[in-house]
């Protein structure tokens, strides 16, 4: 109804007829994302500037704080800290939503284009033609907080943080001659295009205290805030930015605690030759998303100012480097952070930043574990001696789980070690040793120092060569319940693996207790999943996928169910997908597994006794979540294998 009226005012106004408006609204049957004020705009019915106009002098305009309740992205007690906020520290509504941390940048910039009516628009990947910088001038640019993004023919697209008024875009379109399209984005991507547009960059004086503790509102505040000068034409000129300029020490905190705050496992610094930009990639439940491209001339200052936090060699560009930070020196957050270096063509240096999940483990009964694979799991960690297996591809969550599994049986009366490379996890009761190879303090030499120490459970971090594996197969044979994990596919290829290592078959199978493969897979936003009835053919691809009867042979049941899908909504960025669940293989080493081993049959012998004992594969496991609402079966077919 309020998408009529408005449309009912443009009529009285004389700026639309009925028969445009009524091609507006039938348009947005075919496009519900987009409002009417839009489709007229696009029809070319008419212009941004007028609809704003109208809504602005009809009072139409939807207040932000309306917008944000509506979207569920706060609620009303933050809506008024907010306020509070703003109206104690004399700053804007919005410029205190971002300094509280309700909303990122990218949720603030897409409620400010539904309020004005306008379209959002990501422009960190466009390309810029550089001769749009001649038609607004860059202290006006700077001073609006907005920028050229695009020309066609007599039309010039302007990218905002927040819309001009209506005077003021008609004021700026005479003055250049050309009508103006206004579209919002986020203002640290609006700060790093006018970096490369106009060629400013960020120049302040180095600071003697290191230590930056207040975090930023955005990139783009960082590099917003200093003065203007012309980039260097050459490489060995760049180098004159260095790591120890403040700028670089807030940029680099403030991609740590967008990372952070994001729950980002990862973070990947991507330099490239000659005067490309830098490239800033998180990893948000197992994806990899463009964060930020950051101007050219910080390509060897954000390296070197990451390995001076983490203690390296900042002249060694040759050779590949570890580290490790803790973060809280630098900024109010208590995370560590494991650096890896890697020389890269054009004498760059790529760095990976991984955000160490440290605190408490995950409690065990949020594992997602089907009652099956919880009970045999939770039998087999309160075994008094024996080997237990988590395996998977790097990333995969088996620490996560393992620590879970330690925490359910952690108590006084049990002494349990732990030999990790990182301690990513800790907890109170365990003994926990950090391995430091360069010293020769390895994971077999720290296993044989823990059977000098009486324990009754030991956990190694991971099985990374033969010798390791022999010590942790002895340990589980003679009174010591041992946990570990090991980069394997499958938990059948994983005892072919261990035997073609050269561990002993008898010994191995007489200690092995059960294996544990698992993958992470995406689960469905909460807030914005949609249920839906499949159809016939999709359930019958299902049923095909599990490789076995499915519903049992319910008919009712199968004519009932309901999958999800995903949408995208504001919390979830747009993507539809928030959180990850584990996806689980329990391989219970049963006599007639135990006799398969000794005989060192093939991989596929060992599978198919195991799915006979009842073990439900990776793939069948995520189908059963599907089925539950959890996740869709794109996600499965993702992570999972055939």
């Amino acid at each position: 109804m309020q998408e009529k009226r408005i449309g009912e005012i443009l009529i009285e106004q004389g700026l639309i007829t009925a028969q445009q408006l009524q091609e507006a609204l039938d348009l947005q049957k075919v496009f519900p994302d987009q409002t009417v004020g839009q489709l007229l705009c696009k029809l070319g019915f008419l212009g941004e500037v007028d609809l704003s106009d109208v809504l602005e002098r009809k009072g139409k305009r939807q207040k932000l704080a309306s917008i944000l309740l509506k979207e569920k992205l706060l609620e009303e007690g933050r809506i008024a800290q907010a306020r509070e906020t703003a109206q104690r520290d004399n700053i804007s509504f919005e410029k205190a939503l971002i300094r509280l941390r309700f909303l990122n940048e990218e949720q603030l910039s897409k409620a400010i284009a539904l309020q004005y009516d306008l379209a959002f628009v990501h422009i960190n990947t466009l390309v810029i033609e550089p001769e749009l910088a001649r038609y607004i001038n860059a202290s006006y640019a700077q001073k609006q907080r907005l920028v050229p993004i695009s020309k066609i023919g007599s039309t010039l697209t302007l990218a905002m943080v927040s819309p001009l008024t209506h005077t003021e875009l008609r004021d700026l379109g005479a003055s250049i001659r050309m009508r103006i399209i206004p579209v919002i984005a986020p203002e640290s991507e609006i700060v790093l295009a006018q970096q490369r547009l106009y060629k400013v960059a960020a120049a302040a004086p180095a600071q003697p205290e290191e230590l930056d503790l207040e975090i930023a509102d955005s990139i783009g505040e960082i590099l917003s805030g200093t003065s203007v000068f012309d980039e260097p034409d050459i490489d060995e000129e760049v180098k004159k930015v260095t790591e120890k300029d403040s700028v670089i020490v807030k940029l680099v905190n403030k991609i740590i605690y967008d990372a952070y705050r994001n729950n980002a496992s990862d973070v990947h610094i991507e330099p490239y030759p000659g005067k490309a930009d830098v490239v800033v990639r998180m990893r948000v439940d197992g994806r990899c998303k463009v964060y930020q491209r950051i101007p050219y001339k910080y390509k060897y200052a954000i390296p070197s100012r990451i390995k001076i936090m983490a203690d390296l060699d900042i002249a060694e560009r040759r050779r590949p480097q570890d580290g490790k930070i803790n973060f809280k020196k630098f900024a109010p957050v208590d995370v560590e952070l494991r650096i890896a270096t890697m020389p890269t063509a054009g004498n760059l240096e790529d760095v990976v930043i991984r955000l160490l999940n440290s605190g408490e483990p995950v409690s065990f009964d949020k594992l997602g574990f089907t009652e099956r694979n919880a009970q045999i799991f939770d039998r087999c960690i309160r075994n008094p001696h024996g080997l237990i297996l988590v395996v998977g591809p790097t990333g995969s969550g088996k620490t996560t789980t393992l620590h879970s599994a330690v925490a359910n049986i952690n108590k006084p009366e049990v002494k349990i070690w732990t030999a990790e490379d990182p301690v990513e996890i800790t907890q109170k009761g365990l003994r926990q040793v950090q391995v430091n190879p360069r010293i020769g303090f390895t994971f077999p030499a720290v296993l044989r120092s823990f059977l000098r120490l009486d324990p009754d459970i030991i956990l190694v971090g991971e099985m990374r060569d033969e010798e390791t594996a022999v010590i942790a197969i002895e340990a589980s044979l003679t009174g010591h319940l041992v946990l570990s994990t090991l980069h394997t596919n499958s938990a059948a290829e994983t005892i072919i693996r261990l035997l073609e290592m050269g561990i002993d078959p008898f010994s191995f199978s007489d200690s092995l207790l059960c294996i544990l493969a698992q993958r992470l897979a995406r689960t469905l936003c909460d807030d914005c999943k949609e249920s839906y009835r499949p159809t016939p053919q999709e359930l019958e691809d299902l049923e095909l996928e599990y490789g076995g009867t499915l519903f049992g042979g319910d008919a009712k049941r199968k004519s009932e169910l309901t999958l999800a899908r995903p949408v995208g909504c504001g919390r979830c960025s747009g993507t539809g997908y928030r959180g990850r669940v584990g996806i689980h293989e329990l391989l219970e080493c049963t006599d007639t597994i135990k006799a398969l081993v000794k005989r060192r049959e093939d991989t596929e012998v060992v599978r198919r006794q195991a799915v006979a004992d009842g073990m439900v594969t990776l793939r069948q496991d995520g189908i059963l979540k599907v089925l539950q609402g959890m996740t869709d079966i794109h996600e499965i077919r993702r992570v999972c294998m055939r």
